[in-house]
């Protein structure tokens, strides 16, 4: 089976377990979606939907979260990993969209990844959910997905990135990359992962692969129903 083939097979089995994927993060405009996004490296979308709140309830704009003193956006942001440096991000990156960009989050890739704390990844995610621009986000879970399925030998994320933009059709990267996010969760952890009882594993990885990891999973129950962000007006128009 060639790459392409078991991409468009791939396709249609999330098509069909996860047609409407929603976003994971709780956000409700481009801003919102930026500062979780910033929020989510190294640290759980369930731990950033907790945080939130909180956070936006004190700056849910770029001008009123660059008024905030660091120290105040440290505080409501402390159990998120790497907190210091993610409370100076979210103070100067908002400073200069009100600075530059008239406080509006700018829906172009050049301007998002000149933003602190904004990685071609985080750019990725706002332009494909808020604005729909076709993208193709690839974390370190889609990297592993890739890699198992035989989708991509890549060693680091944007040669994955590169590899799945070839085999899956533009239109469908910004739904892809949800509905990878939610399988990954329901049926394919990184973790005690039992390949044979995976809807996807099961025939697109090598099957030599397949039986090491396979003797080596504990049994686990899969199919659970993945948790469900709030989506914005914004995200409910893509995919």
């Amino acid at each position: 089976m060639t790459r392409a083939e078991k991409a468009e097979r791939i396709d249609a089995i999330l098509q069909q377990l996860f047609p409407d994927p929603p976003v994971p993060l709780d956000h409700h405009d481009a801003y919102t979606l930026l500062v979780a996004v910033v929020l989510s490296a190294q640290c759980t979308d369930l731990r950033v939907n907790l945080v939130t709140p909180g956070l936006f309830a004190r700056g849910s704009d770029p001008a009123s979260m660059a008024a905030l003193p660091e120290r105040e956006i440290l505080g409501l942001i402390r159990t998120c990993g790497l907190a210091p440096g993610k409370a100076r991000a979210l103070r100067e990156l908002s400073r200069l969209l009100v600075e530059r960009h008239g406080g509006q989050v700018p829906g172009d890739f050049a301007a998002l990844e000149a933003l602190p704390g904004v990685g071609h990844k985080t750019a990725s995610v706002v332009m494909a959910q808020a604005f729909g621009v076709p993208a193709f986000p690839v974390d370190t879970h889609i990297h592993r997905l890739a890699a198992r399925w035989g989708l991509s030998a890549g060693r680091n994320v944007v040669q994955t990135e590169r590899d799945l933009k070839r085999v899956f059709p533009k239109e469908a990267w910004n739904r892809l990359h949800l509905q990878l996010i939610h399988f990954g969760r329901t049926y394919c952890p990184a973790r005690g992962h039992d390949p044979q009882a995976c809807p996807i594993c099961s025939w697109a990885m090598p099957a030599a692969r397949r039986r090491a990891t396979s003797a080596k999973a504990p049994a686990r129950k899969i199919g659970r129903t993945p948790a469900k962000g709030r989506r914005s007006r914004a995200v409910s128009s893509v995919g």
